[in-house]
């Protein structure tokens, strides 16, 4: 397999946009892409690579045809916007081209899981992509179409026998797991916080699969306010044991950077330093299961200036093996570009500042009156057995 490893990306995905005012700014996708440019990422450590918007017999392969209709007529009439289809909402307001810019970024998630089972490249990037909320027929969570759910499938029609989704946004990852709900050859996990805080209201422990699947789908939910202890206490104490028992010949990764704490829409408490070091652990991971066939997403994050880009950044690098030391600082001309295009002041150093640390759950103990840990052991025992695996 080739050591190359592709970022994919095309300008006209930052026609993503919802409108004035929305969350899902597509300036976070600009200014994550200048910032790579401005560490060089694009000469050498990643093959910049565009692929084609995703055709309709792709599109198929997770989401019904009325469906992809439905998107096309709203998009060439955005007054037109069906709502049964979850189109014309708060959420997803439709607007002008909004099947080719959805269809374009789906296109690269797709393009990045052929590359990586080809061996074109090793790792393959799209933090255009992570569009997990996004149903087989309606339009949720600022998403339209679901690329991370069509990067698997994708995997499967190529003749993966085998492939791990695993999704650390803030959001439960219910569109990918929807699509994939009665499918044994797929194991999806998400990480996110508690259904009861948080939108869309699903993930909870005991969702773990339809008939013939059992233990194929993992949630953990994370109560609110969860920091990096706890976040990666949660990652190390489900996500390793579940890909090694699994055996994956490929991983899907969903990297949403809304977990930090300075997201205006989420209430957990992690920080850059920690993102980063769950996107170095799932490149391990990739490599130590997966035979490194990686596909890394972005996803939610809307924190648009202070966290997204350095997030999705380092995320880059790590792909890339290139990564950025997180005390090395922001290049001056990304800066500029930050003030340029948002008037904001842009953040100093790759890093909140922090060394994240956490208590290994086999080794440290669990503590029964911790509701993160009683979130783990819900998880623990509703899956682990299904795997042959001991809670």
């Amino acid at each position: 397999m080739s050591g190359r490893a592709q970022l994919m990306w095309d300008e006209a995905v930052t026609g993503y946009d919802f409108g004035p005012g929305h969350p899902m700014d597509p300036v976070r996708l600009a200014l994550t892409m200048r910032l790579v440019e401005a560490f060089g990422l694009h000469r050498g450590p990643l093959e910049v690579v565009a692929a084609k918007p995703a055709g309709d017999s792709t599109l198929g392969l997770v989401h019904r045809a009325d469906y992809i209709e439905a998107v096309r007529r709203a998009s060439a009439d955005p007054a037109s916007a069906d709502l049964d289809y979850g189109l014309g909402t708060e959420d997803d307001p439709a607007f002008p081209r909004m099947h080719e810019a959805s269809a374009l970024i789906a296109g690269q998630s797709v393009g990045a899981a052929e590359a990586v089972w080809r061996g074109e490249a090793s790792h393959a990037v799209n933090f255009a992509g992570g569009l997990h909320h996004a149903m087989p027929g309606g339009a949720s969570g600022f998403c339209v179409y679901n690329d991370a759910a069509l990067a698997v499938a994708r995997l499967l029609e190529l003749g993966a026998e085998r492939v791990a989704y695993v999704d650390v946004d803030v959001h439960h990852g219910d569109g990918v797991q929807a699509a994939f709900w009665e499918d044994p050859r797929v194991l999806t996990i998400s990480l996110h916080e508690h259904p009861q805080t948080l939108f869309p209201q699903t993930g909870w422990p005991e969702e773990t699969g339809g008939e013939g699947a059992a233990g194929s789908a993992v949630n953990v939910a994370l109560p609110a306010g969860t920091g990096d202890a706890g976040w990666l206490r949660a990652f190390h104490a489900v996500v390793p044991e579940l890909l090694a028992a699994f055996r994956p010949q490929a991983l899907v990764t969903q990297h949403g950077a809304d977990t930090h704490f300075e997201d205006p829409l989420a209430h957990l408490a992690v920080s850059l330093d920690a993102q980063r070091a769950v996107a170095e652990s799932c490149h391990a991971l990739a490599h130590e299961h997966a035979e490194g066939r990686w596909v890394a997403l972005g996803g939610g994050g809307y924190a648009v200036v202070e966290v997204v880009p350095r997030s999705w950044t380092h995320l880059a690098a790590i792909a890339g093996h290139r990564p950025i030391d997180p005390t090395s600082r922001v290049p001056e001309e990304w800066r500029h570009e930050v003030f340029r295009r948002t008037r904001q002041l842009a953040p100093q150093r790759m890093t909140d500042g922090r060394t994240p640390q956490w208590r290994d759950f086999a080794e440290g103990g669990y503590d029964p009156a911790d509701r993160l840990d009683q979130a783990v052991l819900a998880t623990r025992r509703a899956v682990f057995p299904a795997h042959g695996l001991l809670p």
